[in-house]
């Protein structure tokens, strides 16, 4: 499907003058909000004292069996599992499926959903403690022509880091995931079991806004409930070795915005010649103007009446957090990372922190029409469309915020671009104090020097289903680096150079070891 370039884009919007734009007083009153922490006091990790276990036999297991692991990772990422496109889908649920079957889980099932399937795994050790392992095995669409190495073929690549894995899904999320289920299959190979039971929810359209995620959770939500935590594997790791700890996510609301001829104008059943736009009115502007209303001229302050109110500032143990990690938080390596120059507004340290983190977002993710091929071809496009994203900090409800914009639209005179809402669901945190976070906290600090515990991370993620319907806390963990997510030339390092902190595949999974045996001690 072919999109507009962003140079055309921003000449439509600034082109662009809408009838039924806010009035100037709306626009100039609009601002982002802007907060600052609570309290100078900084969260104490010195308190925490690091994890004292040792599993060496497990180690050396992982030590000896290194080269199996990794293929046993590439054989996830060579399977393409595009949700977005139905890509393989199928194929890689039936591969999850299967692997934990191989590792020992007496119950390893596809689970049906509307949509793609889901699966489930449980692992009875019977043992005091429950973990619940999510899992997503849905990767974005890719460019190929765009990559160093082709996104599917998982190849061990040199990189100014070491040698790293390349392929969609490298470190978002199969990467890690498959280093933790190596890091299971270790413990029962030694131990002859695992210290937790364990129960597995995973689903192949997180990429989409988990839409059908819940329905999974409700095939076995009785079971689910007895659990005692939750862990998402997930590379946490900088590539100075500084391990950055996230608490939550924001929640999300992705929908599309469709401008069709009718009525109001414009062609109606197919494009028509282009002559004819001196008398004939065009979806494309229609669905342009609209968009600009939106947000302010710089795209950066969103203009829907009341779409910031409901923003809470950080409390004091977030303040705390925050103030502690700041030290960690380097806009020049992020930016490096990400390709950008600068934040918006020139923003640094922790106003940038707070502004990424606190503050909701409107972000168009692409926008088509008409005819974007070679050559020319003079037509009046009969439909646009532009897929949205809007992320939600929390107690930010989905359905108020897709209403905001609903209502915006009608009350300025687009009350005929049509909302098709794709997905959604609210942010999720869970506290640093709870036990298996503490636990958590522990194990990198047997493994790092640095921590910077993250209230919760910009992204998205169905964890509210465990932290608000269930109730359990949640942990994401694991070490390792990678870069890349939803771009070309997505890495995992796997054997880092000499004078790379950031752990390799082999001390992945043994973290990944003692996460297990931590949480299955950590107090209640």
């Amino acid at each position: 499907m072919q999109k507009f370039t962003p140079t055309l884009i921003f000449l439509l919007l600034a082109a662009c003058q809408p009838t039924g734009s806010p009035p100037p007083e709306l626009a100039d009153a609009a601002a982002r909000p802007s907060f600052s922490t609570s309290t100078n006091e900084a969260y104490d990790f010195d308190t925490i004292p690091s994890y004292a276990g040792n599993h060496q036999a497990v180690y050396d297991y992982i030590d000896d069996h290194l080269d199996e692991h990794f293929a046993a990772m590439q054989r996830w990422l060579r399977q393409p599992s595009i949700s977005a496109q139905d890509v393989g889908i199928d194929e890689m649920a039936a591969l999850v499926r299967q692997d934990l079957e191989d590792i020992g889980f007496a119950e390893a099932e596809i689970v049906p959903t509307d949509g793609h399937p889901g699966v489930w795994g449980y692992y009875d050790a019977g043992a005091a403690r429950t973990l619940v392992v999510y899992l997503m095995y849905d990767v974005q669409p890719v460019n190929p022509e765009d990559w160093e190495s082709p996104p599917f073929a998982a190849e061990l690549i040199d990189h100014e880091l070491g040698k790293v894995v390349m392929a969609r899904g490298a470190t978002n999320q199969k990467g890690p995931e498959r280093a933790f289920l190596n890091a299971l299959e270790s413990i029962i190979a030694v131990d002859g079991k695992l210290p937790v039971n364990i129960m597995v929810t995973a689903e192949g359209e997180e990429e989409l806004g988990s839409p059908h995620y819940p329905q999974i959770v409700d095939a076995y939500v009785d079971r689910l409930q007895t659990a005692d935590a939750v862990m998402f594997p997930f590379n946490s790791q900088r590539p100075d070795g500084t391990v950055s700890v996230i608490l939550g996510v924001k929640g999300i609301i992705y929908f599309e915005m469709i401008a069709n001829g009718g009525a109001w104008g414009g062609p109606a059943v197919a494009e028509i010649h282009g002559s004819y736009k001196a008398i004939v009115g065009s979806p494309v502007w229609q669905l342009v103007q609209a968009l600009s209303t939106l947000v302010s001229a710089d795209g950066n302050t969103i203009l829907v009446p009341g779409y910031y109110d409901d923003i809470r500032p950080p409390n004091d143990e977030e303040s705390r957090l925050l103030n502690a990690g700041i030290e960690q938080w380097s806009d020049q390596q992020q930016q490096e990372i990400l390709g950008v120059s600068q934040w918006i507004d020139g923003m640094t340290g922790i106003d940038a922190a707070i502004e990424y983190l606190y503050t909701t977002t409107m972000n168009i993710d692409g926008i088509w029409a008409g005819y974007t091929g070679e050559g020319t071809k003079t037509i009046l496009p009969h439909r646009a469309t532009a897929k949205v994203d809007s992320r939600l900090p929390p107690d930010i409800d989905p359905d108020e915020a897709i209403a905001r914009i609903r209502a915006h639209l009608d009350n300025s005179g687009f009350e005929d671009i049509e909302i098709r809402q794709l997905g959604g669901y609210p942010a999720s945190q869970t506290s640093v104090d709870a036990p298996p976070v503490q636990a958590a906290l522990s194990v990198f600090k047997k493994y790092a020097d640095d921590l910077a515990v993250q209230p919760r991370v910009a992204g998205s993620a169905p964890f509210y289903q465990f932290t608000d319907r269930l109730g359990l806390p949640l942990v994401p963990a694991g070490l390792g680096f990678g870069t890349g997510a939803h771009a070309p030339n997505e890495v995992m390092l796997i054997k880092p150079a000499e004078g790379t902190a950031a752990a390799g595949l082999a001390d992945i999974e043994k973290a990944y070891v003692d996460f297990i045996y931590a949480l299955s001690v950590s107090d209640d």
